[in-house]
């Protein structure tokens, strides 16, 4: 028996799908990691699928704050590349490769506090703001903070010429510290590292904080990327930059 052709409307909404599927950008999550118990080295994974291929993929960043440099055997990344590989054997597998710089370190003893988060899916989160009590306390007490992040265009490199007119970095400053006015620059971009691919724009993805062995804090600004994707989509990445708080 021959199979009957499926209806219109059935092509039309599978197409529809497809194309939705196709479509979506790949924003990769970010889950914290730790920190080492002195606040000089913190890990955090970013996850998810690759929009077009279909891969799920897991990266784990182990950073050194004290200067903004990856520590050594960092980033760890996994990639499932068979079909039908699921997310989370992938993420097992990243976990698997980083855990002896997270044992090392002891980095899974302290989580640090998400003490503020502004995903992209929050409909009406500032993007380019961001005001955060650094640990959770009475009001009385609490410490508050601000960020500002502004964008700045640069000359698109080889990679990103033939698509884009310029590519975006950033000035990212911290203008509350502990309740008071500050105009302190965490990070001023300079030129546009080639890691970040074709960056279009930026986003104040949330704060990690932790309080260190001497009384210090060390706080986490984690920036989304938006760079160019699969077919005119937008992929995002997840970027930290760390600063220290005084006693």
């Amino acid at each position: 028996m021959t199979a009957r052709p499926a209806a219109p409307s059935l092509f039309l909404a599978v197409a529809t799908l497809l194309a939705t599927q196709a479509s979506a950008g790949d924003y990769a999550a970010f889950q914290p990691i730790g920190f080492s118990s002195d606040g000089n080295v913190f890990a955090f994974e970013e996850y998810g699928v690759q929009d077009g291929s279909g891969f799920p993929y897991s990266t784990i960043y182990v950073i050194d704050t004290r200067n903004d440099t990856f520590m050594p055997g960092s980033p760890v990344r996994a990639v499932g590349r068979e079909d039908g590989a699921p997310l989370h054997r992938t993420r097992h597998e990243a976990h698997r490769r980083a855990a002896p710089l997270i044992d090392a370190y002891r980095l899974a003893d302290q989580p640090g506090l998400l003490a503020a988060y502004n995903p992209i899916t929050e409909a009406n989160a500032t993007p380019l703001a961001l005001t955060y009590d650094a640990f959770a306390a009475d009001e009385a007490f609490r410490e508050t903070y601000g960020l500002a992040l502004e964008e700045k265009s640069f000359d698109p490199g080889p990679l990103c010429k033939d698509f884009l007119k310029d590519v975006k970095g950033f000035r990212l400053s911290m203008t509350l510290k502990a309740g008071k006015a500050a105009s302190e620059v965490l990070q001023d971009d300079e030129r546009v590292p080639e890691s970040r691919r074709c960056p279009t724009g930026y986003r104040i993805g949330g704060a990690v904080t932790h309080r260190n062995d001497d009384g210090t804090q060390t706080h986490i600004i984690m920036v989304l990327v938006k760079s160019l994707g699969f077919e005119g989509t937008t992929d995002g990445r997840w970027i930290a930059v760390p600063t220290r708080m005084a006693q």
